[in-house]
């Protein structure tokens, strides 16, 4: 009797191939439909496990559910650095679409028929939803043992999956210390940023050899600590803008456009940061505070009463603070700090 054995293993094949005459395994023809079968299997199995040269290494096939400008950077980015994409899920369809088509995966408005395809599970939805998606998802069944759930909030804590527990699978949260405004701007950011990890140890391994792909760099953080992470976050990015605003706002008092003002100081700004970045927040300071120049301060107070009341508040308020950095640098002593607190008081 003729032994025939079906096998979608390539290394049996490959075996076989080599020692099937002799262990009395048949070789027949094949069609040149099943050639191209066994062709289109090969070129799978090296695209998803061959990478760069270094050996078989098999990347956790991933599933992205909230189809914005993080999850969007994330399936695009990830799927060029080789890691399958088995999903895109949306609360939206066509943003689910827009995004799978980029990567040729399937889109779906309902995250638990893809889930379970993936090994890594990113909920990319906007902070005050993931708790709520990621328990939705658990009560039909869509998480399964062993998988890694990743939430990308500043914010919160990987805890914030806790409807994931009791499925068996691991949370992580992973945050990119990065601003989004876009889809494209995303993409071209979210490469060489800084993330923050905090977790399972087990899902934290995996995470850094994401954020290594991508050419990050990884550090870990308490989950108590998070709040107080997101909030310099916050101070760093989204306050420069909010001081961007009211710098802009003040220039437009004697006549010039918000456009126009923001290109004068665009360049001051910019020759801050590159001090900051060269020599640190500190050393960078310049400016009356840093020179203990009560005088010309005096000068702005009246200036900016009679803009508003808000704007004369921030002004002291960001004055008083710089004070305590004029110190730290010794470029005022502590008789100078104690009347320029007055002049700000």
């Amino acid at each position: 009797m003729n032994n025939f054995t079906v096998t979608n293993d390539i290394y049996q094949v490959t075996a076989w191939i080599r020692d099937g005459p002799r262990r009395g395994v048949r070789v027949v023809s094949l069609s040149e439909r099943s050639v191209r079968k066994v062709f289109l299997f090969l070129a799978r199995f090296l695209r998803e496990y061959f990478q760069g040269g270094e050996g078989l290494v098999k990347k956790p096939a991933v599933v992205i559910v909230g189809a914005g400008k993080v999850g969007g950077a994330l399936t695009i980015l990830l799927h060029k650095k080789g890691y399958p994409i088995a999903g895109v899920a949306s609360r939206s369809i066509s943003s689910a679409r827009r995004v799978a088509e980029e990567v040729n995966c399937p889109a779906t408005g309902r995250p638990e028929e893809v889930t379970g395809l993936g090994e890594l599970v990113f909920i990319t939805t906007p902070d005050r939803e993931i708790a709520r998606v990621a328990e939705a998802i658990a009560s039909r069944q869509g998480f399964r043992s062993g998988q890694i759930v990743a939430h990308t909030s500043g914010a919160h804590a990987a805890s914030e999956l806790r409807g994931v527990q009791g499925t068996g699978a691991m949370v992580v949260s992973i945050h990119p210390l990065q601003s989004f405004v876009d889809l494209q701007g995303a993409i071209e950011n979210l490469p060489g940023s800084y993330f923050a990890l905090e977790g399972d140890e087990t899902a934290m391994a995996v995470a850094r050899q994401i954020v290594a792909d991508l050419d990050g760099k990884a550090f870990t953080i308490r989950a108590e600590d998070k709040p107080l992470y997101h909030a310099a976050a916050c101070v760093a990015s989204n306050y420069l803008v909010s001081l961007m605003h009211y710098a802009t706002g003040l220039y437009r008092c004697f006549g010039l456009s918000r456009e126009e003002a923001f290109e004068a100081l665009f360049p001051l700004v910019q020759g801050t940061i590159n001090n900051v970045r060269r020599i640190g927040p500190v050393q960078a300071l310049t400016g009356p505070v840093s020179r203990g120049d009560g005088t010309t301060i005096l000068d702005h107070l009246p200036a900016l009463e009679r803009v508003g009341k808000e704007e004369i508040n921030l002004y002291r308020a960001l004055g008083l603070y710089t004070v305590s950095v004029a110190l730290e640098k010794g470029s005022i002593d502590q008789e100078q700090a104690l009347q320029l607190k007055k002049v700000f008081a």
